[in-house]
């Protein structure tokens, strides 16, 4: 199985290699023009076309891209002057930390929001519960971020408003990236949760005196988790991906803000750098949330090697 899954992410980061060198090129603009200015002349824009390699036929700037990856040569950053994975690489810790902050809060929230809803489903709880999560999931992450800082930052002075420093920073965007992904982690854990309520082993771990908490933590909940794992994985890289606008809210010096001045500028090195480390992080995700399936129920371990 997991020599399967090493094939399939190789694949995957193939087709992101791909996919993100041809967007870049296609969007309006030129990296020639942009990094030479309004001011510059036909000439000089040639020849900062011709030093770039801009102008080689698509295909060939596509193959010669495709060598260098796969020599682990990023390109050069013609707008920081160094390399383009360095670049990447030194706001990656940033936006690593601020998704591992964001996950583990949708996780622990999720898990027991999804335990109170599933352990008693079509309940009260389960119904306030219910309509919660597709609350938090409706609104926008930008004016949750805006709204927190309305509240928290200018309103009770209780946390800074923008930067880093210090994890009194990290509270506000954390808690807008949580916010969404603890409503679906929240509402996956109930479904999974209250499907196996109504299974034969929780019905005989009750006929043996066992409390509800008892078979609720004890039984159900673990033969709930593998979808639960796998939305986890999926959500940890769509954080990773999608924390540009939030960064930006906050002023958080991360990966955001680094694409988004790189987008604008053309700088094609740091934006392919940039898409190809969070598609292998998403790889990586994927495989250790299939080796959590073997763990969790051995089931799967022995169909994988039959």
């Amino acid at each position: 199985m997991i020599g399967r899954r090493l094939a399939l992410g190789a694949f995957v980061m193939w087709g992101c290699v791909t996919l993100i060198f041809v967007i870049v090129r296609l969007a309006p603009g030129d990296q020639a023009s942009v990094a030479l200015g309004p001011d510059a002349t036909a000439d000089e824009i040639a020849a900062a076309r011709t030093r770039l390699g801009l102008d080689e036929p698509l295909v060939v700037q596509y193959v010669s891209y495709l060598g260098r990856v796969l020599r682990l040569d990023f390109g050069e950053s013609y707008r920081l002057g160094q390399p383009a994975m360095d670049a990447v690489l030194s706001r990656f810790p940033a936006t690593l930390q601020l998704t591992v902050a964001a996950m583990a809060m949708a996780i622990v929230a999720g898990l027991i929001l999804g335990c109170l809803a599933g352990g008693r489903p079509n309940g009260v709880v389960d119904r306030v519960l219910s309509s919660t999560a597709i609350s938090l999931q409706s609104f926008p992450t930008f004016w949750v971020g805006i709204m927190l800082i309305l509240v928290f930052a200018l309103h009770l002075r209780a946390l800074p408003s923008a930067g880093s420093g210090s994890l009194s920073h990290l509270v506000l965007p954390a808690v807008t990236l949580a916010l969404p992904q603890t409503a679906i982690v929240a509402r996956l854990t109930r479904s999974s949760l209250a499907e196996s309520m109504q299974d034969g082993y929780v019905q005989t771990a009750r006929s043996k005196g066992l409390t509800e908490r008892e078979v609720l933590v004890g039984h159900a909940l673990k033969n709930s988790l593998i979808p639960v794992v796998t939305i986890i994985g999926i959500q940890t890289g769509v954080l990773l991906g999608g924390s540009v606008v939030v960064e930006n809210v906050f002023a958080w010096p991360g990966l955001g803000s680094l694409i988004v001045d790189s987008v604008a500028a053309r700088d094609y090195a740091v934006v392919q750098a940039a898409a190809l480390l969070i598609a292998g992080v998403v790889v990586v995700l994927n495989l250790l949330a299939d080796l959590t399936y073997a763990r969790l129920d051995p089931r799967i371990r022995v169909g994988a090697g039959a």
